[in-house]
């Protein structure tokens, strides 16, 4: 396995940015990564850029999505969203294309092996990544038990963690991968505990050492939240009792 980065002290986050906040001074050559804490497709590109080594050359600029400026969306980026890169007098957006951005456009440990076989898989896994998020919250949504759909896709991802053994990871090495998944991973485990007195984990030990191996990692475990705290918001955004 490839060495462990060093553990780099917590990273003193910005508070949210309301309707009430002013604008950084936008465009003026500082490279910025819009966020919210809570979200997990914003928590992909946050990972990258901590694992790519960029804490001090590319800011956390956090938005309180539920109270967001309107000068998010006026003067910086139109599809209202999170997460967005400030960079190079350019705003861009889209979690999965953020990773490989950060990773073809700044220095660092790369995102993606050389090897042809596993890139190709890389492809076919990020292109997974919609069809599991919405076989895992469908469960979520339904009073039934745990649907087959919801069973399949995570017997999917423990056969995905098993296809390269010189690693836990998906591609045998961290990768961008992981940081596609492991946000969602992270969250229906957690959810799939409490509201359906479900372990994701059970007769996945591949998913199991991959969760154990990916909290290793100081770049992810950075961004994480308290899980009751996901939990909550999530109980409430789904509208589970």
């Amino acid at each position: 396995m490839a060495p462990a980065l060093p553990v780099s002290p917590k990273e003193a986050l910005p508070s949210p940015l309301t309707s009430a906040s002013e604008p950084p001074p936008l465009f003026d050559g500082t490279t910025r990564l819009y966020v919210a804490y809570h979200c997990p497709f914003a928590q992909r590109a946050w990972i990258a850029r901590n694992y790519k080594g960029l804490q001090d050359k590319i800011k956390i600029v956090a938005i309180d999505l539920a109270d967001r400026p309107a000068w998010y969306k006026e003067k910086v980026y139109p599809e209202n969203k999170v997460p967005s890169l400030e960079h190079n007098n350019q705003v861009k957006g889209e979690s999965l294309d953020l990773v490989r951005y950060f990773d073809s456009n700044f220095e660092g440990p790369s995102l993606l092996p050389e090897d042809p076989a596993k890139k190709q898989f890389a492809e076919e896994l990020l292109a997974y990544t919609d069809a599991f998020n919405k076989a895992l919250y469908s469960s979520l949504l339904s009073k039934e038990d745990v649907s087959e759909e919801t069973v399949a896709a995570l017997d999917k991802i423990e056969d995905a963690l098993g296809k390269f053994n010189d690693g836990p990871f998906f591609l045998g090495q961290f990768s961008l991968v992981d940081i596609a998944y492991v946000p969602f991973i992270e969250r229906f485990q957690i959810f799939y505990s409490n509201i359906k007195n479900y372990d994701i984990t059970k007769g996945r030990p591949n998913l199991q050492k991959f969760i154990e191996e990916v909290n290793k990692i100081d770049a992810y475990t950075q961004t994480k939240l308290d899980p009751q705290f996901l939990l909550e918001q999530t109980k409430k955004r789904l509208g589970i009792a």
